[in-house]
């Protein structure tokens, strides 16, 4: 497979993520213990594992929503703080109300004044800037025509494409993304795969959790998978083997490559929406 370090040079990146001697845990629930993790400018990681193992959760401690339990987190050199606008986040693809008047560019222009999800507001941001920044972010995903659409009669993609707009109108330098492909058809989930991916070509760092490695295969760098309170980083390759999720899963697990995809089975997996044999993730 031709990996994203084959088209975007990694050497000499700053980091903009870097966790060490993470421990996150909820009572006698461990989700994740002694996780370092260095994520430098312009890297795709993916965030992979079965549900209820912290994946959402590292996304949250990075957004500053949940305090670590041990060890450290910085983002772009600083300590994690709640409100950075260094930060863009992508939340899963629902619906909404057809009814909803709100535009387009209303709803990315959300981006701006920090009424999304652990996001602070561009400081006095006047108008003319705001505007530049709203069209800004709809030029980078190619929604332009969006912009006076009401988000309740776009489709599933148009929406998901806006909705990366809204992460962008602050100039992030980290793109926390969760599950953004879900529910998605397989054309809009290789738009979107391809949009973000086209960004952090720019130097945005990504944190990409999602159920369904194969349409961001040819972007990713490395995965971190997760596995009740076990993991493992590294690159597609070395993690996406039968071996590796033997181990982290503790049960028999095969993991076959067809027609450039991957394929898990085995009896303890318990990704949503899949059963026992399943195209990866």
């Amino acid at each position: 497979m031709a990996g994203a370090a084959d088209v975007v040079s990694l050497a000499g990146a700053a980091d903009v993520v870097s966790l060490t001697g993470a421990r996150l845990a909820f009572g006698d629930r461990v989700l994740w213990d002694h996780l370092d993790l260095t994520v430098t400018a312009g890297e795709f990681i993916a965030v992979l594992g079965p549900n209820g193992t912290g994946k959402t959760s590292l996304l949250k401690v990075l957004l500053g929503q949940l305090p670590l339990s041990a060890g450290t987190v910085d983002v772009d050199g600083e300590p994690v703080a709640a409100g950075s606008n260094r930060i863009g986040y992508v939340p899963q693809h629902r619906g909404v109300d057809r009814g909803l008047a709100l535009r387009g560019r209303d709803l990315v222009e959300l981006g701006v004044d920090g009424h999304r999800w652990g996001v602070a507001p561009m400081r006095r941001a006047d108008r003319a800037a705001r505007r530049a920044a709203v069209d800004g972010a709809l030029a980078q995903v190619h929604a332009q025509e969006l912009a006076h659409v009401p988000v309740g009669v776009m489709s599933g993609g148009e929406l998901q494409r806006v909705r990366i707009a809204q992460a962008l109108a602050t100039d992030p330098v980290l793109l926390l993304c969760d599950e953004p492909l879900l529910n998605l058809d397989p054309g809009n989930a290789r738009l979107v795969a391809g949009l973000i991916d086209q960004r952090r070509r720019s130097g945005t760092a990504v944190l990409f959790v999602t159920h369904e490695v194969n349409p961001v295969l040819p972007y990713v760098d490395r995965v971190l998978y997760l596995v009740d309170g076990r993991f493992r980083i590294g690159t597609v390759a070395d993690v996406m083997t039968s071996e590796t999720l033997s181990e982290l899963y503790r049960a028999d697990i095969q993991v076959v490559q067809v027609g450039g995809r991957y394929v898990v089975v085995g009896e303890h997996l318990d990704h949503s929406g899949h059963t026992h044999g399943h195209t990866h993730e």
